[in-house]
């Protein structure tokens, strides 16, 4: 039987492995779930765990120390490979769970399969970029979302035919939760999410934020606010959280990842720094504003449906207003998710059931004795 690592270590691992974990599981695969514990809050990861049926088999506490916390995560994946030698390690996306235990793979010899390959900020200053390079220097197959992220590994120099465009696996999991798709007649208010250090650490960024949840309630009706344990720490820090009260502003703890759907779904526009929520919108057809200056997720972007305006509020509120017009809704509403089909983990045990597939994935010392390197 086939032995798959899957190490995982954040909330958006945990919500796009569960359909992959449970296919591979299902098509025979003997599937080891691994968890770093990048997110220790409770709230962050053990009850998505719990929400999605998803339990590890291993469940790491990681000291409280940014740093400690790396090299215990890389400590950790050497052991775990040394001592269990798996078939293949398949990872997702672009946490430090990511390269460190890529890195460790390849100490080991053994192949890595990377989920969500291809996707490029352009941000020299994204911690995210770099781990997204790494996982791209060291996996044997590159299982892209999408034909622009296929694109961009090409373009780095990545074989082509090490690389397979099998869309995102957090489109499966919408289509399984079922959430109904809301009526444009029936959507209102905003969701708002903020969560990156880039703009939560910055003070002015911070007070432009909260300036920017009282204007769009005022311009797009109810503003629904789950907070993040980072953001409300700096909030409480700069004394900012009781300014965030007022009319038209509902704030929460995070919630679970149905609720959040749902939210999405019935909301006329998203307004976040995060990733997946701007793919969970796509599939919506819920436009969003992106409170940063750049993002992987440039189909959205292309497709009139996201907009990227940084932490500046007049630029997002003139995102706003204009997603919120009937023709940008319907634009929104209108346009196919480009993140894929909701089949990503069929796709995925299927490629790792297919004999090619693991001939590519083979690890072997090249012999360049009286012949050429390829150009």
């Amino acid at each position: 039987m086939t032995a798959v690592l899957v190490p995982l270590g954040t909330r958006p691992e945990i919500i796009k492995l569960a359909p992959v974990v449970r296919e591979l599981t299902a098509t025979g695969f003997a599937v080891r779930l691994l968890a770093t514990g990048q997110h220790g809050d409770a709230a962050m990861s053990a009850a998505f765990f719990d929400e999605l049926n998803m339990h590890p088999d291993e469940t790491w506490v990681l000291p409280a120390d940014p740093h400690a916390r790396v090299a215990a995560i890389l400590e950790g994946a050497e052991h775990e490979l040394a001592t269990n030698r798996p078939d293949l390690v398949l990872v997702l996306g672009d946490t430090n769970t990511v390269p460190l235990f890529c890195l460790a793979a390849r100490r080991n010899r053994v192949p890595v399969a990377h989920l969500e390959a291809g996707l490029r900020s352009f941000n020299a200053t994204s911690m995210e970029e770099v781990n997204r390079k790494v996982a791209a220097a060291c996996a044997s197959l590159h299982l892209a979302p999408t034909d622009l992220a296929a694109q961009f590994l090409a373009e780095e120099g990545i074989d082509p035919a090490h690389v397979r465009v099998v869309g995102n696996p957090v489109i499966d999991v919408l289509r399984q939760l079922g959430v109904r798709r809301v009526g444009l007649g029936e959507r209102s208010g905003a969701v708002l999410t903020a969560h990156r250090a880039t703009n939560v650490d910055d003070p002015t960024r911070l007070a432009a934020l909260v300036e920017l949840v009282h204007r769009i309630a005022d311009e797009a009706g109810t503003v629904t606010f789950p907070v993040h344990p980072r953001t409300r720490r700096r909030l409480e820090e700069g004394r900012l959280l009781g300014a965030l009260a007022g009319d038209g502003v509902l704030l929460s703890e995070p919630v679970g990842y149905r609720a959040m759907s749902e939210l999405v779904a019935a909301s006329r526009v998203v307004v976040t720094d995060s990733g997946g929520l701007q793919e969970e919108a796509s599939f919506f057809g819920v436009p969003v504003v992106v409170l940063r200056r750049s993002t992987p997720r440039w189909e959205g972007v292309r497709a009139g449906t996201s907009r990227l305006v940084g932490m500046d509020v007049a630029l997002a509120m003139a995102a706003v207003r204009d997603l919120i017009s009937p023709a940008a809704q319907q634009l929104a509403d209108s346009t196919r998710c480009p993140y894929g089909d909701g089949h990503t983990a069929e796709r995925v045990a299927e490629l790792l059931g297919e004999r090619a597939t693991w001939d590519l994935l083979r690890l072997d010392e090249p012999d360049f004795v009286g012949r050429e390197p390829p150009a």
